[in-house]
């Protein structure tokens, strides 16, 4: 079979890639490992930035999300007992983010591809990509029957996250250079039945370690604790956990709300950039190509603005031959990629107890909480990076 766009991976960055490819009248095929039920049924977190859902609505897919979306227009800094209120309509002129979990986007995403007659090849394995320096490169695959099958194109896109194959066809130190941090800390994260804590998301810095109280509906809410990257799921039971929730994050202004836990996870912290993020007509988005710490809810944002600049490049390729567009994606996308992971190691650095801290490191961070928080310049600095730098959004 013939396309002009292979898409390895279904999900953010593949999916909405293929959406976007598709308004500009270019054929895609994505191939996606897990079944369609597998990829709308994994629950992940989700904050969108105001570029995201500007994108989202433009492009025809904004109702759900406009409906059942919660906006944002702050987030609560907590530290000392007290919280500090970064407030978004004030300091980036009516700019907000709204929580959305990442899998009803990509609930969106997939019924608005079939409704388009876009083609996702679900349950597909051995997916390996061929000849990607020529002007025929090729994707071999087994689809879910366990028949060979074979896909022809003009560009590849690896969009298969962070546990990407696609990342190895770029040579490693003769054209690939990796940037790796691993950082000493994790989060334990719940979701759990219960009412809303807090209207906005609290990052509350305590001796005792991190803790991010955050809200997925208005029955369920999704909160994290800091806890030791080497710490197991057992170790925590449901009393254990609401405890040290309330010993973090209750004070002036606030007080953690319990319910039934019906899911426990820990999620390791790493930053990862390759460079370049491209090698012949072979082109990586998302976390096939970087990955942050969850701290900024900075992951699938960065994804999608991968694959806004990238359907822009290929377009112009489609349309007129040229190439410059393609040889200059990875330029175009760094610089937002650098950016982000700043601020993502910023707030985390700020945040988080690091391990064997005697108390300087806490009392060093409360005083730069509190010159951040008193003062206009870095409020601002925190609420023009938390909503996203526009992505000068085109009309398709």
């Amino acid at each position: 079979m013939n396309t002009q766009v292979g898409i390895v991976g279904g999900g953010p960055a593949g999916l909405m890639l293929s959406h976007l490819l598709h308004l500009k009248g270019i054929d895609s095929v994505v191939l996606e490992s897990r079944t369609r039920e597998e990829v709308e049924g994994t629950i992940r977190a989700g904050v969108l930035e105001q570029n995201t859902v500007d994108l989202m609505v433009d492009t025809g897919l904004g109702d759900r999300v406009k409906r059942e979306g919660l906006t944002h227009h702050g987030i609560e800094l907590r530290f000392g007992g007290r919280g500090h209120r970064i407030d978004f309509d004030e300091l980036t002129n009516g700019r907000a983010v709204t929580v959305y979990p990442q899998h009803e986007v990509l609930k969106d995403l997939i019924a608005r591809r079939l409704e388009d007659d876009g083609d996702i090849r679900f349950g597909v394995s051995d997916v390996q990509v061929h000849d990607h320096t020529t002007d025929n490169p090729k994707i071999t695959y087994l689809d879910a029957d366990g028949n060979e099958q074979t896909l022809t194109c003009a560009l590849v896109a690896g969009c298969d996250g962070s546990r990407t194959t696609t990342r190895g066809l770029i040579p490693e130190t003769t054209v690939r250079t990796d940037h790796f941090r691993q950082y000493p800390f994790a989060w334990f994260g719940i979701l759990a039945e219960a009412p809303p804590s807090s209207e906005e998301l609290i990052y509350a810095n305590h001796p005792r370690g991190f803790a991010l109280i955050s809200t997925r509906t208005p029955e369920v809410q999704r909160h994290y604790l800091q806890v030791d990257p080497d710490d197991s799921v057992d170790n925590w039971s449901d009393d254990r956990i609401w405890s040290e929730l309330h010993a973090r994050v209750d004070g002036e202004g606030a007080e953690i709300k319990d319910g039934k836990i019906f899911q426990k996870s820990i999620l390791q912290f790493r930053s990862f950039v390759c460079e370049p993020m491209q090698h012949g007509n072979l082109f990586l988005a998302g976390d096939a190509a970087h990955t942050v710490p969850p701290t900024g809810a900075k992951g699938m944002n960065l994804a999608i603005a991968d694959v806004y600049f990238l359907s822009q490049a290929m377009a112009e390729y489609f349309a007129t031959r040229s190439r410059a567009g393609l040889e200059g994606y990875t330029d175009s996308v760094l610089p937002r990629v650098w950016r982000t992971q700043h601020f993502s190691w910023w707030m985390s650095s700020m945040l988080h107890r690091l391990p064997d801290d005697t108390g300087f490191g806490h009392k060093r961070q409360v005083a730069e909480l509190d010159m951040v928080t008193r003062s206009v310049a870095g409020r601002t600095l925190i609420a023009e990076n938390y909503v996203g730098t526009p992505l000068r959004l085109r009309r398709p």
